[in-house]
Order: structure tokens, then C-alpha cells, then sequence
């Protein structure tokens, strides 16, 4: 796994328990100036040599990386760089090695298969801000073999219902913010027998975390388990319909992540990552995030940041002329399609390229900007080496380029590891993917006579006007290059001549809240036509203050798409 050294900021309040946990706390750091180099190949081609992954028949990443490396480690033939680095807004610090996450790790293991009782292939929710016991319990799922799913903090009670009740986990385990809302919905899922609360107080009918680690010894035997075994299982972003439990193996992720430290992300043993990966701070991002998310870029030696294009927009509109990122040298991201523009003005800011990706939930990487590629802005890269990525028909046709068309894995003869296994107890859904030879991402797309691969959009989104098909990617693209807009989305809206047309939502920049909205939307109608085709242009504006989203932050449109032909 390549993904070594990870840097983790949070603005949440360090559990002070932990740090008398540490075995030792201070780590130098040497500073890096930029080097657009790969660290790792020579350039894609090498890549495609390089990558012949083998997958034994039993693996478990806590024991045979995690406690490989702590060996390592102490016998001095690796570095001791911190495994994480963990640093509050009060700054507040926990650093462990891997000698470190390998011993408080087995600790949490005991609290996990004594005090609560867990079983292997037992299921655990485990809804935690980026605090280190976050990370802490992942390792802690895999070393005693239970399933981890993992939740945003941003659940409501609801969704925490749906989740349990879905999932039959035995054990949820959340702090004192989130308790409240487990406690409202416990009764209605017979399932859920333990609670956990990670927290400095104590609340009735819940055990506590921290307690039961000071306490839990620190030898503990590593859960056996095959590579195709469940790790865990993830609720999608539910950006289609409901959410679905996608579940992941041991190697599927265990191993199969390594494609994307190794190679998209160029990590070694000395890099430090950032990735941001929270999903609620969008609406307070004008404010206290930006300047810690550019005070932290500047301070640490962090040397790859990792965040999706919402945090890039907002960086972009925010002053950057104050800081220096001496150490940073490489920038990704994924989650959703980078609009150009703002991939320039960060080059022309910071120096420094956006190395785009594309995945899913069920995927991890799929397509990528490697390093020594020519960047195409707004493309989203060429295949992986995991993947054998496709643009077919409706027939399994593999298409020339430049034909849109569903993007799609070949699964046949033989299904790619780092695959999920299937949708958990819904084989009718787990069969929907699956086309002749094929797994359907459920994404349009196209590729370039170079290989480049194009996002189009979900094949729900693509709007169909008048016999032109439009992906709203490449409207919400024009849009953005203007000065007005801050974010947008299009989505079809119904139409008596044409059947449909676009129609685009537009959330405004301050300075132009206050303008003439029937000027404004002929400002940016004639923008858009001037940008990209004319037919393609919004024949429907609406301004609005913010957009629906899912919890993991992406773009409801299928939301707003139904409430405009729900009006017809």
C-alpha cells in the first residue's frame, strides 16, 4: 500500500485521553519545493507495466500492513513517520507512527470483541468526526474481522434509522452529538445491542470508549480472514434514489486502494496527505474553514492535498495572495467533474495542476490525470490500470471516439479485485450493473482520439432537447466561468415545442445578488452561448441560495429535475 503517511486537520476538540496513549511525539520534518515528477513511474504507459497486482487468498491490512510496517519500524528498517497526524484548531496534536496505530489499534480490538461481545462478520456504524479515533476503529474493525460502516456526521436521525435497520449492525458507535439521535431510533431496531460513545462523559445505557481503552490490554490475535471476505460496507450518496449498501472485501480496498496511492496520488514514505473528506462544511466556508484550510496548507509540510472541486471553488474565491504552500506539490481531485475554469485560476494562483479522478463508491479509481500526462482540463483522464474502462452501446458495442456512451468495466472472463462484491442482500440491484460483459458505472461519457475520457453525466441527467443531448457538465462548465456564479446545476425542465430544454439553477456571488435578474440571466444566457454550442445554452434561469445536495456533498439533480416536471 503506498498510501504511507497521512496529515489529518480537524476543527474538532482532541479527546486528551488519547495523547496519554502516545508512545512518543515528536517528529521533524524536512521542507520539499515542487516537483512535478512522478515519484513512483515514468509516465501512464509505465504504469499500465508496472501494475500486475497479486491477491493472496487470505489477507487482512491491520496485520499484514499495519503491524508489518510497526515491525519495521522498530527493527529500524523504515522511517518512523507518523502513520497519522492529527491537529485541532486549538493546535493540539496527535502524531502515532505505526508502532503506535498497530498498539492502540489492538487495544480497541479488545474493547470491540470483549466488552461489546462482536463477532466476526458482525456489522458496526460507526459515525465519528475526524478525530483519531476515527481512524483508530477502522483498523480496529479489520483486525477483529467485523464488517465497518461508516456514516458522515452529517446523518439525522432518519437516516440513522434507515442505516441500522438496513444494515442489522449489532453496535453503533458516535459521540455525544449524535447519541441523542441513536437513542430516538434504537428501540426500532432490534438488532442494535451495544452502543459505544466516544466522549470524556458519560451517558446512561452507553459504554464508553475512551474509558474501556485506557483499561483494554494491547495484545490482541488478528481475526483471520480471506481476501473476499467482507471489510465493509458503505451507504452510497444516494444521489439517484436511496441509498445502497455497497460492500467492499479485504482486498477489494485492503489492496485494491493501493492503485491510487501508488500511482494518482505519487505517494513514498516521506509525502504527508491532507484530504479534506469532510462532507457539511460547504455552507461555512465564505468564513472560518477557508482561512483554516489555507492557514493549514501554509503551516504544515503537507505535501499533497486531497479535496473535492467544492473546496477548490471556494479556495479560488477566497484570498491566497497571504499564503505560501512551500511544501505542497501535488493537488487531486475527485467527486465530482472539476469545471476548467477553476482548474486555471488555481494554476495561475498556486502554481501548481489539479490532477483530476474519477470513481464511485463501487469502484474506487476509474479514470485519472497520472503525473507526466498532458492535463486536458475538465476531462477526467485515462483508465486506470485496475480497470479494463470502456465506452459501449446499449448492445455491449465498445464505441469510437468521440460517440457518447455508458462507461463501463469489463468484468468478464475475469471480475477486477478491487470491485465491490455486490450490493448487501439486494442481488436484484447487484444484477442491474451488469451488461453482457460488462459492469455499468450508471455514467455517460466519451473518450478522445487521445484516450482522455469525457464525463457527460449520470444517464438520468442527460437532457435530451429538440434531438440535441446535452450533459449538463458541460453548461454548469460555461456557467462557471463567470464572474456572477458560484456553483450551478442543470437538469432538464419540460418544454410544449422542444419535449424538454435546460434549465439552470445558479447560486449567485455576493457582489451580484443585488443586480437585475432579468439582465443578469441575459448576461449569462449569452455567455453560455458564446462558451460552448448555442443550443446548449439555459433557456431557464433561476437563482437560489444553495443547491439540494447529498450528505456526502454531491448535487441532487435528479431532486430538482423531478420538482420541474413535477410542476408540468
Amino acid at each position: 500500500m503506498a498510501c504511507v503517511t497521512s496529515m489529518i486537520l480537524s476543527k474538532t476538540s482532541a479527546f486528551r485521553a488519547l495523547r496519554t496513549l502516545r508512545l512518543s511525539s515528536s517528529r521533524s520534518f524536512s521542507k520539499w519545493q515542487i516537483a512535478l515528477a512522478a515519484q513512483n513511474f515514468s509516465g501512464y504507459e509505465s504504469i499500465q507495466a508496472q501494475y500486475k497486482p497479486e491477491v493472496p487468498e487470505y489477507f487482512n491490512f491491520a496485520k499484514d500492513v499495519v503491524d508489518n510496517w510497526a515491525e519495521a519500524e522498530k527493527e529500524g528498517n523504515r522511517p518512523t513517520s507518523p502513520a497519522l497526524w492529527w491537529v485541532n484548531d486549538q493546535g493540539d496534536q496527535v502524531k502515532w507512527s505505526f508502532v503506535e496505530l498497530s498498539h492502540i489499534s489492538k487495544k480497541a480490538a479488545r474493547v470491540l470483541s470483549e466488552q461489546c461481545g462482536l463477532q466476526r462478520g458482525d456489522r458496526v456504524i460507526v459515525i465519528l468526526p475526524r478525530i483519531p479515533e476515527w481512524w483508530l476503529l477502522n483498523v480496529a474493525c479489520m483486525r477483529t474481522g467485523t464488517v465497518l460502516i461508516p456514516g458522515t456526521t452529517q446523518l439525522t436521525a432518519k437516516d440513522i434509522l434507515h442505516r441500522v435497520q438496513t444494515s442489522k449492525a449489532r453496535c453503533i458507535i458516535t459521540d455525544q452529538v449524535l447519541a441523542p439521535a441513536a437513542d430516538s431510533i434504537a428501540s426500532k431496531c432490534p438488532s442494535l445491542e451495544f452502543k459505544l460513545i466516544v466522549s470524556r462523559s458519560h451517558r446512561e445505557g452507553w459504554l464508553n470508549f475512551s474509558d474501556l481503552l485506557k483499561l483494554a490490554p494491547a495484545e490482541h490475535d488478528c481475526a483471520v480472514t480471506k481476501s473476499w471476505d467482507p471489510m465493509a460496507i458503505y451507504f452510497t450518496s444516494g444521489t439517484t434514489g436511496t441509498p445502497k449498501m455497497t460492500e467492499h472485501s479485504h482486498a477489494s480496498h485492503g489492496l485494491g486502494l493501493g492503485v491510487n496511492g501508488r500511482y494518482w496520488l505519487d505517494l513514498t514514505p516521506s509525502d504527508i496527505i491532507w484530504n479534506t473528506s469532510d462532507t457539511g462544511w460547504a455552507k461555512s466556508a465564505w468564513s472560518s474553514v477557508l482561512n483554516l484550510l489555507s492557514t493549514a496548507l501554509s503551516r504544515f509540510p503537507i505535501t499533497t492535498f486531497c479535496s473535492a472541486p467544492t473546496a477548490y471553488r471556494m479556495l479560488i474565491h477566497h484570498s491566497l495572495s497571504s499564503y505560501k504552500f512551500h511544501s505542497l506539490k501535488h493537488c487531486v481531485s475527485a467527486g465530482e467533474p472539476m469545471n476548467p475554469e477553476i482548474i486555471e485560476q488555481w494554476k495561475t494562483k498556486t502554481g501548481l495542476d489539479i490532477y483530476e479522478g474519477y470513481g464511485q463508491t463501487e469502484t474506487a479509481l476509474v479514470c485519472g490525470t497520472f503525473k507526466g500526462m498532458k492535463i486536458k482540463p475538465g476531462s477526467m483522464g485515462k483508465p486506470s490500470p485496475a480497470y479494463d474502462t470502456q465506452i459501449i452501446d446499449e448492445n455491449c458495442n465498445m464505441l469510437p471516439p468521440g460517440k457518447e456512451g455508458d462507461i463501463a468495466i469489463r468484468i468478464k472472463p475475469a471480475r477486477p479485485f478491487c470491485l465491490f462484491t455486490r450490493y448487501t442482500d439486494d442481488p436484484e440491484r447487484t444484477n442491474s450493473t451488469v451488461r453482457g460483459d460488462f459492469y455499468i458505472t450508471g455514467d455517460r461519457g466519451m473518450r478522445d482520439e487521445d484516450g482522455y475520457f469525457w464525463f457527460v453525466g449520470r444517464a438520468d441527467d442527460v437532457i435530451n432537447s429538440a434531438g440535441y443531448r446535452i450533459g449538463p457538465f458541460e453548461v454548469e462548465s460555461a456557467l462557471i466561468e463567470h464572474p456572477a456564479v458560484i456553483e450551478s446545476a442543470v437538469v432538464s425542465s419540460p418544454d410544449s415545442v422542444r419535449g424538454e430544454v435546460v434549465k439552470a439553477f445558479v447560486v449567485l456571488a455576493p457582489d451580484y445578488v443585488s443586480r437585475d435578474p432579468e439582465a443578469l440571466i441575459k448576461e449569462l444566457q449569452d455567455h453560455v452561448k458564446k462558451v460552448t454550442a448555442p443550443y446548449k445554452y439555459p433557456r431557464k434561469v433561476e437563482f437560489v441560495l444553495h443547491l439540494p445536495k447529498t450528505i456526502s456533498g454531491k448535487i441532487r439533480r435528479n431532486e430538482l429535475r423531478k420538482a420541474e416536471w413535477g410542476k408540468a
